[in-house]
Protein backbone atom coordinates (compact mmCIF):
# COMPACT_ATOMS: atom_id res chain seq x y z
CA UNK A 1 0.00 0.00 0.00
CA UNK A 2 1.26 3.50 -0.82
CA UNK A 3 2.57 5.42 2.17
CA UNK A 4 0.08 8.17 3.01
CA UNK A 5 2.31 11.19 2.38
CA UNK A 6 0.69 14.42 3.49
CA UNK A 7 -0.42 17.03 0.96
CA UNK A 8 -0.68 20.23 3.01
CA UNK A 9 -1.81 22.22 -0.05
CA UNK A 10 -5.23 20.57 0.37
CA UNK A 11 -5.29 19.60 4.04
CA UNK A 12 -4.63 23.21 5.07
CA UNK A 13 -7.52 24.41 2.89
CA UNK A 14 -9.84 21.90 4.55
CA UNK A 15 -8.80 22.33 8.20
CA UNK A 16 -10.94 25.45 8.82
CA UNK A 17 -14.04 23.46 7.82
CA UNK A 18 -13.45 20.35 9.94
CA UNK A 19 -16.35 19.84 12.32
CA UNK A 20 -18.54 22.34 10.47
CA UNK A 21 -21.92 21.33 9.03
CA UNK A 22 -20.82 22.31 5.51
CA UNK A 23 -20.36 19.37 3.14
CA UNK A 24 -16.76 19.17 1.95
CA UNK A 25 -16.45 17.90 -1.63
CA UNK A 26 -13.09 16.94 -3.16
CA UNK A 27 -13.37 16.84 -6.95
CA UNK A 28 -10.86 15.76 -9.55
CA UNK A 29 -9.75 13.16 -12.03
CA UNK A 30 -9.51 9.54 -10.95
CA UNK A 31 -6.27 8.55 -9.20
CA UNK A 32 -5.07 12.07 -8.38
CA UNK A 33 -5.09 11.18 -4.68
CA UNK A 34 -8.57 12.13 -3.44
CA UNK A 35 -9.00 8.84 -1.56
CA UNK A 36 -5.75 9.31 0.32
CA UNK A 37 -6.78 12.84 1.28
CA UNK A 38 -9.98 11.38 2.73
CA UNK A 39 -7.89 8.90 4.72
CA UNK A 40 -5.67 11.71 6.02
CA UNK A 41 -8.73 13.71 7.06
CA UNK A 42 -10.18 10.63 8.76
CA UNK A 43 -6.96 10.08 10.69
CA UNK A 44 -6.83 13.77 11.65
CA UNK A 45 -10.39 13.73 12.98
CA UNK A 46 -9.80 10.46 14.89
CA UNK A 47 -6.83 12.12 16.57
CA UNK A 48 -8.51 15.46 17.30
CA UNK A 49 -11.97 14.11 18.22
CA UNK A 50 -11.70 10.50 19.42
CA UNK A 51 -15.37 10.47 20.45
CA UNK A 52 -16.53 11.12 16.88
CA UNK A 53 -17.85 8.02 15.08
CA UNK A 54 -16.24 7.44 11.70
CA UNK A 55 -18.30 6.08 8.79
CA UNK A 56 -16.25 5.42 5.63
CA UNK A 57 -17.92 4.38 2.35
CA UNK A 58 -15.80 3.65 -0.71
CA UNK A 59 -17.99 3.06 -3.76
CA UNK A 60 -15.12 1.36 -5.57
CA UNK A 61 -15.12 -1.47 -3.00
CA UNK A 62 -17.48 -4.40 -3.43
CA UNK A 63 -18.74 -4.33 0.16
CA UNK A 64 -20.49 -1.03 -0.58
CA UNK A 65 -21.95 -2.05 -3.95
CA UNK A 66 -25.43 -2.37 -2.44
CA UNK A 67 -25.51 1.37 -1.71
CA UNK A 68 -26.75 2.38 -5.13
CA UNK A 69 -29.14 5.23 -4.34
CA UNK A 70 -30.11 7.77 -1.72
CA UNK A 71 -32.48 5.40 0.10
CA UNK A 72 -29.75 2.73 0.33
CA UNK A 73 -27.37 5.30 1.77
CA UNK A 74 -29.91 6.45 4.36
CA UNK A 75 -30.63 2.85 5.39
CA UNK A 76 -26.91 2.01 5.67
CA UNK A 77 -26.36 4.97 7.97
CA UNK A 78 -29.42 4.12 10.05
CA UNK A 79 -28.06 0.62 10.59
CA UNK A 80 -24.45 1.61 11.29
CA UNK A 81 -24.51 4.93 13.15
CA UNK A 82 -24.60 4.33 16.91
CA UNK A 83 -26.33 6.77 19.23
CA UNK A 84 -26.76 10.51 18.69
CA UNK A 85 -23.16 11.65 18.96
CA UNK A 86 -21.02 13.37 16.34
CA UNK A 87 -20.44 11.47 13.09
CA UNK A 88 -17.75 12.05 10.47
CA UNK A 89 -19.05 10.63 7.19
CA UNK A 90 -16.68 9.94 4.31
CA UNK A 91 -17.99 8.88 0.88
CA UNK A 92 -15.49 8.10 -1.87
CA UNK A 93 -16.86 8.53 -5.45
CA UNK A 94 -20.21 9.84 -4.27
CA UNK A 95 -21.52 10.32 -7.82
CA UNK A 96 -21.95 6.54 -8.03
CA UNK A 97 -24.85 6.84 -5.57
CA UNK A 98 -27.98 7.92 -7.42
CA UNK A 99 -29.64 11.03 -5.90
CA UNK A 100 -26.97 11.14 -3.16
CA UNK A 101 -27.74 14.81 -2.60
CA UNK A 102 -31.15 14.04 -1.03
CA UNK A 103 -29.62 12.16 1.90
CA UNK A 104 -26.68 14.56 2.25
CA UNK A 105 -29.05 17.52 2.45
CA UNK A 106 -30.97 15.77 5.23
CA UNK A 107 -27.80 14.94 7.16
CA UNK A 108 -26.40 18.45 6.80
CA UNK A 109 -29.41 19.86 8.66
CA UNK A 110 -28.99 17.57 11.69
CA UNK A 111 -25.99 19.38 13.16
CA UNK A 112 -24.00 16.32 14.23
CA UNK A 113 -22.73 15.19 10.80
CA UNK A 114 -19.34 16.26 9.47
CA UNK A 115 -19.48 15.19 5.80
CA UNK A 116 -16.67 14.65 3.26
CA UNK A 117 -17.10 13.36 -0.29
CA UNK A 118 -15.00 12.80 -3.37
CA UNK A 119 -16.21 12.82 -6.97
CA UNK A 120 -14.82 12.31 -10.47
CA UNK A 121 -17.56 13.89 -12.54
CA UNK A 122 -17.80 17.68 -12.66
CA UNK A 123 -21.17 18.03 -14.39
CA UNK A 124 -23.03 15.64 -12.13
CA UNK A 125 -21.57 17.03 -8.94
CA UNK A 126 -21.88 20.70 -9.78
CA UNK A 127 -25.47 20.43 -11.00
CA UNK A 128 -26.72 18.32 -8.09
CA UNK A 129 -24.81 20.21 -5.42
CA UNK A 130 -25.77 23.62 -6.73
CA UNK A 131 -29.44 22.64 -7.02
CA UNK A 132 -29.99 20.76 -3.78
CA UNK A 133 -27.17 21.84 -1.48
CA UNK A 134 -26.82 25.52 -2.28
CA UNK A 135 -24.97 27.25 0.54
CA UNK A 136 -24.32 23.98 2.36
CA UNK A 137 -21.12 22.80 0.68
CA UNK A 138 -17.61 23.82 -0.33
CA UNK A 139 -15.73 22.37 -3.28
CA UNK A 140 -11.99 21.74 -3.36
CA UNK A 141 -10.36 20.89 -6.70
CA UNK A 142 -7.67 18.21 -6.30
CA UNK A 143 -4.92 17.87 -8.88
CA UNK A 144 -2.17 15.33 -9.38
CA UNK A 145 1.17 16.03 -7.74
CA UNK A 146 2.69 19.45 -8.19
CA UNK A 147 6.40 19.49 -9.00
CA UNK A 148 7.29 20.24 -5.36
CA UNK A 149 5.02 17.40 -4.17
CA UNK A 150 6.61 15.13 -6.78
CA UNK A 151 10.05 15.83 -5.25
CA UNK A 152 8.75 14.95 -1.77
CA UNK A 153 7.00 11.76 -2.92
CA UNK A 154 10.07 10.48 -4.75
CA UNK A 155 12.59 11.86 -2.24
CA UNK A 156 14.38 13.76 -5.01
CA UNK A 157 16.51 16.88 -4.94
CA UNK A 158 15.33 19.78 -7.07
CA UNK A 159 17.26 19.53 -10.34
CA UNK A 160 16.81 19.74 -14.08
CA UNK A 161 16.94 15.92 -14.25
CA UNK A 162 14.17 15.61 -11.63
CA UNK A 163 12.03 18.14 -13.52
CA UNK A 164 12.52 16.25 -16.78
CA UNK A 165 11.33 13.08 -15.02
CA UNK A 166 8.23 14.99 -13.90
CA UNK A 167 7.63 16.11 -17.50
CA UNK A 168 7.73 12.48 -18.69
CA UNK A 169 5.68 10.78 -15.99
CA UNK A 170 3.34 13.46 -14.64
CA UNK A 171 1.88 13.55 -11.16
CA UNK A 172 -0.36 10.55 -10.47
CA UNK A 173 0.73 9.48 -6.95
CA UNK A 174 0.49 5.69 -7.46
CA UNK A 175 3.43 5.78 -9.87
CA UNK A 176 5.67 5.81 -6.80
CA UNK A 177 4.87 2.07 -6.47
CA UNK A 178 6.18 1.30 -9.96
CA UNK A 179 9.70 1.32 -11.31
CA UNK A 180 10.76 4.20 -13.51
CA UNK A 181 10.81 2.24 -16.76
CA UNK A 182 8.80 4.37 -19.12
CA UNK A 183 6.97 1.37 -20.63
CA UNK A 184 5.74 0.16 -17.23
CA UNK A 185 4.63 3.65 -16.21
CA UNK A 186 2.83 4.29 -19.47
CA UNK A 187 1.02 0.94 -19.29
CA UNK A 188 -0.35 1.99 -15.90
CA UNK A 189 -1.24 5.48 -17.16
CA UNK A 190 -2.95 3.98 -20.21
CA UNK A 191 -5.06 1.78 -17.94
CA UNK A 192 -6.14 4.85 -15.96
CA UNK A 193 -6.96 6.67 -19.19
CA UNK A 194 -9.07 3.73 -20.38
CA UNK A 195 -10.93 3.66 -17.05
CA UNK A 196 -11.70 7.38 -17.26
CA UNK A 197 -12.80 7.10 -20.87
CA UNK A 198 -15.00 4.04 -20.44
CA UNK A 199 -16.45 4.61 -16.97
CA UNK A 200 -16.63 8.40 -16.69
CA UNK A 201 -17.42 9.24 -20.31
CA UNK A 202 -18.67 6.31 -22.42
CA UNK A 203 -20.84 4.66 -19.75
CA UNK A 204 -22.06 7.84 -18.05
CA UNK A 205 -22.97 9.68 -21.25
CA UNK A 206 -23.97 6.57 -23.23
CA UNK A 207 -21.43 7.21 -25.99
CA UNK A 208 -21.84 4.98 -29.03
CA UNK A 209 -19.01 6.20 -31.24
CA UNK A 210 -16.13 5.23 -28.97
CA UNK A 211 -13.60 5.24 -31.81
CA UNK A 212 -14.38 8.88 -32.58
CA UNK A 213 -13.99 9.72 -28.89
CA UNK A 214 -10.55 8.09 -28.87
CA UNK A 215 -9.56 9.96 -32.04
CA UNK A 216 -10.70 13.22 -30.47
CA UNK A 217 -8.56 12.64 -27.37
CA UNK A 218 -5.54 11.82 -29.54
CA UNK A 219 -6.10 15.02 -31.52
CA UNK A 220 -6.22 17.06 -28.31
CA UNK A 221 -3.14 15.31 -26.92
CA UNK A 222 -1.23 16.14 -30.09
CA UNK A 223 -2.42 19.76 -30.07
CA UNK A 224 -2.08 20.89 -26.46
CA UNK A 225 -1.22 24.57 -26.37
CA UNK A 226 -2.71 25.21 -29.82
CA UNK A 227 -5.82 27.28 -30.45
CA UNK A 228 -8.50 24.88 -31.62
CA UNK A 229 -12.23 25.06 -32.28
CA UNK A 230 -14.97 22.52 -32.75
CA UNK A 231 -15.04 23.35 -36.47
CA UNK A 232 -11.29 22.88 -36.78
CA UNK A 233 -11.56 19.51 -35.09
CA UNK A 234 -14.54 18.55 -37.25
CA UNK A 235 -12.68 19.56 -40.42
CA UNK A 236 -9.61 17.58 -39.35
CA UNK A 237 -11.71 14.49 -38.72
CA UNK A 238 -13.39 14.86 -42.11
CA UNK A 239 -9.92 14.85 -43.67
CA UNK A 240 -9.47 11.50 -41.92
CA UNK A 241 -12.74 10.25 -43.48
CA UNK A 242 -14.66 10.72 -40.19
CA UNK A 243 -17.79 12.82 -40.70
CA UNK A 244 -18.71 14.41 -37.36
CA UNK A 245 -20.59 17.70 -36.95
CA UNK A 246 -19.15 20.57 -34.86
CA UNK A 247 -22.04 20.22 -32.36
CA UNK A 248 -21.18 16.59 -31.66
CA UNK A 249 -17.56 17.66 -31.16
CA UNK A 250 -18.70 20.31 -28.66
CA UNK A 251 -20.74 17.70 -26.77
CA UNK A 252 -17.86 15.23 -26.62
CA UNK A 253 -15.43 17.92 -25.47
CA UNK A 254 -17.83 18.72 -22.64
CA UNK A 255 -17.96 15.07 -21.62
CA UNK A 256 -14.15 14.89 -21.51
CA UNK A 257 -14.00 18.07 -19.44
CA UNK A 258 -16.57 16.74 -16.98
CA UNK A 259 -14.37 13.70 -16.33
CA UNK A 260 -11.41 16.03 -15.59
CA UNK A 261 -9.35 14.40 -18.33
CA UNK A 262 -8.88 17.78 -20.03
CA UNK A 263 -9.26 21.48 -19.25
CA UNK A 264 -10.60 24.08 -21.65
CA UNK A 265 -8.86 27.46 -21.45
CA UNK A 266 -10.66 30.39 -22.99
CA UNK A 267 -9.12 33.39 -24.72
CA UNK A 268 -9.62 36.90 -23.38
CA UNK A 269 -8.40 40.33 -24.39
CA UNK A 270 -4.95 40.99 -22.97
CA UNK A 271 -5.89 44.19 -21.16
CA UNK A 272 -9.66 44.31 -21.64
CA UNK A 273 -12.54 42.07 -20.65
CA UNK A 274 -13.35 40.75 -24.10
CA UNK A 275 -14.02 37.01 -24.15
CA UNK A 276 -13.55 35.12 -27.41
CA UNK A 277 -16.38 32.65 -27.97
CA UNK A 278 -14.63 30.61 -30.68
CA UNK A 279 -11.22 29.00 -30.32
CA UNK A 280 -9.61 27.88 -27.07
CA UNK A 281 -6.70 25.83 -25.79
CA UNK A 282 -6.96 22.40 -24.21
CA UNK A 283 -4.61 20.95 -21.62
CA UNK A 284 -4.50 17.60 -19.86
CA UNK A 285 -5.11 17.12 -16.15
CA UNK A 286 -2.08 14.82 -16.09
CA UNK A 287 0.80 15.25 -18.53
CA UNK A 288 1.82 11.61 -17.99
CA UNK A 289 -1.52 10.40 -19.34
CA UNK A 290 -1.12 12.72 -22.31
CA UNK A 291 2.34 11.27 -22.98
CA UNK A 292 1.02 7.72 -22.67
CA UNK A 293 -1.64 8.47 -25.31
CA UNK A 294 0.60 9.96 -28.04
CA UNK A 295 4.11 9.25 -26.76
CA UNK A 296 6.75 11.44 -25.16
CA UNK A 297 8.64 13.17 -27.96
CA UNK A 298 11.36 15.77 -27.49
CA UNK A 299 9.85 17.72 -30.38
CA UNK A 300 6.77 18.28 -28.19
CA UNK A 301 8.71 19.78 -25.29
CA UNK A 302 7.21 23.27 -25.67
CA UNK A 303 3.68 21.85 -25.62
CA UNK A 304 4.49 19.78 -22.53
CA UNK A 305 6.03 22.75 -20.73
CA UNK A 306 2.98 24.87 -21.45
CA UNK A 307 0.69 22.15 -20.05
CA UNK A 308 2.77 21.84 -16.87
CA UNK A 309 2.89 25.61 -16.31
CA UNK A 310 -0.89 25.81 -16.76
CA UNK A 311 -1.40 23.05 -14.18
CA UNK A 312 0.94 24.79 -11.75
CA UNK A 313 -1.00 28.04 -12.01
CA UNK A 314 -4.27 26.22 -11.39
CA UNK A 315 -2.83 24.34 -8.41
CA UNK A 316 -1.71 27.68 -7.00
CA UNK A 317 -5.31 28.86 -7.07
CA UNK A 318 -5.26 31.10 -10.15
CA UNK A 319 -8.00 31.37 -12.72
CA UNK A 320 -6.26 31.20 -16.09
CA UNK A 321 -7.02 32.44 -19.60
CA UNK A 322 -5.05 32.85 -22.82
CA UNK A 323 -4.42 36.50 -23.71
CA UNK A 324 -5.24 37.57 -27.26
CA UNK A 325 -5.05 40.99 -28.93
CA UNK A 326 -5.08 40.90 -32.72
CA UNK A 327 -2.31 38.53 -33.73
CA UNK A 328 -0.50 38.95 -30.40
CA UNK A 329 -0.81 36.24 -27.78
CA UNK A 330 0.14 35.91 -24.12
CA UNK A 331 0.30 32.25 -23.14
CA UNK A 332 -1.35 32.76 -19.76
CA UNK A 333 -3.08 35.54 -17.87
CA UNK A 334 -3.50 34.28 -14.31
CA UNK A 335 -5.65 36.03 -11.69
CA UNK A 336 -6.20 35.46 -7.99
CA UNK A 337 -7.65 37.70 -5.27
CA UNK A 338 -7.46 40.84 -7.40
CA UNK A 339 -3.86 40.19 -8.42
CA UNK A 340 -2.69 39.25 -11.90
CA UNK A 341 0.42 37.80 -13.54
CA UNK A 342 1.33 37.33 -17.19
CA UNK A 343 3.33 34.27 -18.26
CA UNK A 344 5.06 33.39 -21.53
CA UNK A 345 6.40 29.85 -21.93
CA UNK A 346 9.27 29.01 -24.27
CA UNK A 347 11.58 26.02 -24.56
CA UNK A 348 14.72 28.06 -25.10
CA UNK A 349 15.46 31.62 -26.19
CA UNK A 350 17.87 30.62 -28.92
CA UNK A 351 17.88 33.72 -31.15
CA UNK A 352 16.80 37.35 -31.37
CA UNK A 353 13.53 36.43 -33.07
CA UNK A 354 12.51 34.13 -30.19
CA UNK A 355 13.53 36.71 -27.61
CA UNK A 356 11.55 39.45 -29.34
CA UNK A 357 8.47 37.24 -29.65
CA UNK A 358 8.43 36.22 -26.01
CA UNK A 359 9.31 39.61 -24.51
CA UNK A 360 7.73 41.89 -27.11
CA UNK A 361 4.08 41.15 -26.35
CA UNK A 362 4.69 41.47 -22.61
CA UNK A 363 6.45 44.81 -23.03
CA UNK A 364 3.38 46.24 -24.74
CA UNK A 365 1.18 45.60 -21.70
CA UNK A 366 0.78 48.91 -19.88
CA UNK A 367 -0.15 47.76 -16.38
CA UNK A 368 2.35 47.01 -13.62
CA UNK A 369 1.36 43.46 -12.75
CA UNK A 370 4.28 40.95 -12.72
CA UNK A 371 5.32 39.46 -16.05
CA UNK A 372 7.31 36.26 -16.54
CA UNK A 373 9.14 34.49 -19.33
CA UNK A 374 9.82 30.88 -18.28
CA UNK A 375 12.16 28.62 -20.25
CA UNK A 376 14.39 25.57 -20.03
CA UNK A 377 17.51 27.68 -20.58
CA UNK A 378 20.26 27.16 -18.01
CA UNK A 379 19.55 29.83 -15.42
CA UNK A 380 20.84 29.89 -11.86
CA UNK A 381 18.61 32.71 -10.65
CA UNK A 382 15.83 35.05 -11.70
CA UNK A 383 16.96 37.71 -14.15
CA UNK A 384 15.04 40.71 -15.43
CA UNK A 385 14.78 42.47 -18.75
CA UNK A 386 12.97 45.82 -18.78
CA UNK A 387 11.01 44.75 -15.73
CA UNK A 388 10.13 41.28 -17.05
CA UNK A 389 11.23 38.34 -14.92
CA UNK A 390 12.97 35.43 -16.61
CA UNK A 391 13.03 32.08 -14.80
CA UNK A 392 13.76 28.43 -15.37
CA UNK A 393 10.48 26.52 -15.64
CA UNK A 394 11.32 24.25 -12.71
CA UNK A 395 11.95 27.27 -10.49
CA UNK A 396 8.68 28.85 -11.58
CA UNK A 397 6.90 25.58 -10.68
CA UNK A 398 8.74 25.44 -7.36
CA UNK A 399 8.41 28.98 -6.06
CA UNK A 400 5.57 30.78 -7.81
CA UNK A 401 2.45 30.00 -5.75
Amino acid sequence: MTECIERPLYIDRLKPFIGKSLIKVLIGQRRVGKSYLLMQLRDLIEKQSPDTQIIYINKEQHEFSKISNSDDLFLYLKENVKGNGNVALFIDEVQDIESFEITLRDLATRGNYDIYCTGSNANLLSSELATFLSGRYIEIKVFGLSYTEFLVFYNLQDSVAAFQTYLKFGGLPYLINLNTEIQVAYEYLTSIYNTILLKDVVARFKIRNVKFLENLVEFLADNIGSIVSSKKISDYLKSQKVNISPQVVIDYLGYLESSFLIFKVKRTGIEGKKIFEIGEKYFFEDIGIRNAIVGYKTGDIHKILENVVYLHLRMAGYSVTVGQEGNKEIDFIAQKAGEKIYVQVAYMLINEGTIYREYGNLLEISDNFPKYVVTMDELTEISTYKGINRMHVKDFCSKMV
